[in-house]
């Protein structure tokens, strides 16, 4: 019986307390006894010390009836806040997963900290993943990783009717994990694809009927670098390098700063323009970034690049 009460009083605190949300002895009582327990004022506190002993931090309010509450726990209402809020708003998970997470992680906090927790966020049409199965891919291929295995799965894109197709007629793509990369809102895992030679990435939630194989991963010749990686695929780059000139309404200086960094040179062009000079690697990302700043961003320089994107954007011209 005493442990069983003991247990109800680690509830209760864990369930019903914080700061804002106390207990006194008498209310534990009350509660216990609904519960079909007897307890008092001597087993009760007797239970908070023994509590107390094992590690968790109930403060005492000293008054009259003192006051109890769960004080620290594993996540604070602010971080549980923060975790809900990526869980929500991410893409690759699905809205079933992103449900039973928020539920879980609510479970952190008390009951009157999670309603506010939960129904906080504003999200602006966030499209989320539909495929369930990105849960496995990502068991699969994080133990695949840790046995230094090479995985298998089936690939696929969708049709001009919205209808999934597996690349290569369902045939197995075979790739040697290195690592799993969350990028722009997106999962993927990178590795040795066999098929191709090379090291590549491929989205979790395009990926099916994933297996950890029996064979032993293939290394690279050379050292896979993870940092020349992401600013291959993840970048403006993986073109021939060349040093440019954008002129740039002042509004552009925080976005140039994100691109490069506060060292990157900048001079005043007027009153309304700055110039920066910088080194990039010409490809469609690089184009496609200054055709989204909407004509606020010109090439001046060189020439032939300024020329590269007026043919880039006379490729959106209709058929």
């Amino acid at each position: 019986m005493a442990n069983n009460r003991l247990l109800l009083v680690l509830e209760y605190l864990w369930r019903y307390t914080d700061e804002a949300h106390i207990v006194t002895i008498k209310e534990l009582e009350s509660y216990l006894a609904g519960k079909g327990v007897h307890a008092n004022r001597k087993t009760l506190t007797q239970d908070l010390k023994t509590l107390e002993a094992f590690g968790l931090d109930i403060v005492c309010n000293r008054s009259v009836q003192n006051q109890f509450f769960l004080a620290t726990r594993v996540f604070d209402h602010t971080e549980v806040r923060l975790l809900i809020d990526a869980v929500q708003s991410s893409r690759f998970i699905t809205p079933k997963k992103s449900r039973e997470l928020t539920r879980k992680l609510s479970t952190f906090v008390s009951e009157t900290q999670s309603q506010e927790v939960d129904h906080h966020l504003y999200l602006d049409g966030t499209v989320k993943a539909e495929n369930e199965s990105i849960y496995r891919c990502v068991d699969v291929i994080q133990t695949a990783i840790a046995e230094k295995k090479k995985i298998c799965f089936q690939y696929f894109e969708y049709d001009e009717n919205k209808t999934k197709q597996l690349r290569y007629n369902g045939e197995p793509y075979i790739l040697s994990p290195y690592l799993l990369v969350w990028n722009n809102d997106r999962y993927y895992v990178v590795g040795y694809y066999e098929r191709r030679g090379f090291v590549a990435r491929f989205r979790l939630d395009k990926m099916q009927n994933p297996q950890v194989l029996e064979d032993a991963q293939i290394v690279t010749e050379n050292a896979f670098d993870p940092g020349e990686f992401f600013s291959r695929e993840f970048s403006m780059v993986d073109g021939n390098k060349c040093t440019v000139e954008l002129l740039c309404e002042n509004a552009l200086m925080g976005s140039i700063i994100d691109h490069f960094g506060t060292d990157v040179p900048t001079r005043i062009a007027d009153a309304e323009h700055f110039i920066v000079t910088t080194e990039v690697e010409l490809s469609n990302m690089f184009y496609a970034w200054v055709f989204a700043s909407g004509g606020r961003m010109q090439i001046l320089s060189p020439k032939a690049v300024n020329n590269e994107m007026l043919s880039f954007c006379k490729a959106f011209q209709p058929f």
